[in-house]
């Protein structure tokens, strides 16, 4: 893992360093428009954070947004390094199951995008040997898995909710995934992408969402399929899937490219 160190240089000993933190976080909170990339990045905004800009004005927005992206780096690595894929998340009873459970999206519950099950076809590429398409009929036909864990979103709340369907390891080899690839990635009837690392598309508790307590998918919840993560933040969970990939270059994802943590480990 590569550990980022601070350029030799004296310009940041003498600073106000509470004067420092707090001119940087107005600058964050002007620059970032999405209030929960704002609000996360803030909180997250430290002198040691600004130690990475060697010394340069914190006035130049090019060398803070240029810092961010180095610490956003920086805690990818960290985070995929520390990253057990035998380790479980907790599980709840369904007594605990959060109801309703909460709508999220990066637009309004009544613009839930409606998916047509006759018509629904599942595409896989990349890195595979089978590149057939999959009806929903072919993906209930594979052994399924239940499991009530937390869903952890990046603006502070969480949720506990049932999850049913095929566990994603299963799926990758069936269709003779090449798993030594780094990434998988995904593109969503919602124009949704997003991409995780194949450890975390492994992991047993990663699963091809098909059911959300013990009835199909509702639409708001991501119908037909979605993809449950309990090891990851809300927004790595992509709903509405229409397209699977494999790969060994970096895809990026909706909100990554505009700057969250690319990893989103929970």
């Amino acid at each position: 893992m590569k550990i980022f160190k601070r350029p030799a240089s004296t310009a940041l000993l003498d600073v106000d360093g509470d004067a420092v933190l707090a001119e940087a976080r107005k600058l964050v909170g002007r620059r970032i428009a999405q209030p929960a990339r704002r609000a996360f990045l803030q909180r997250s905004l430290t002198l040691g954070g600004l130690s990475l800009l060697g010394g340069c004005s914190i006035s130049d927005n090019a060398t803070v947004e240029a810092a961010l992206a180095r610490i956003s780096r920086f805690n990818d690595a960290a985070q995929a390094w520390l990253f057990d894929p035998n380790r479980l998340a907790p599980t709840y009873p369904e007594s605990m199951i959060t109801r309703p459970f909460p709508f999220n999206a990066y637009y309004g519950e009544d613009e839930v995008r409606e998916v047509d099950e006759a018509g629904y076809r599942l595409e896989v590429t990349g890195l595979v040997a089978d590149k057939r398409r999959w009806t929903l009929a072919d993906l209930r036909a594979m052994p399924q898995r239940d499991q009530v864990t937390r869903h952890i979103c990046v603006e502070g709340w969480s949720a506990i909710g049932k999850w049913g369907g095929v566990p994603f390891a299963d799926f990758l080899r069936k269709v003779g995934a090449d798993t030594s690839a780094k990434y998988v990635g995904f593109k969503c009837a919602d124009d949704y992408f997003t991409s995780i690392d194949m450890p975390t598309a492994l992991h047993p508790q990663t699963l091809l969402t098909l059911t959300y307590d013990g009835q199909p998918l509702p639409p708001k919840y991501g119908f037909p399929m979605k993809l449950r993560m309990p090891t990851k933040l809300g927004y790595k969970n992509p709903k509405h899937i229409q397209a699977i990939f494999v790969t060994n270059t970096y895809p990026g994802g909706y909100w990554e490219d505009q700057g969250y943590n690319w990893f989103g480990g929970s």
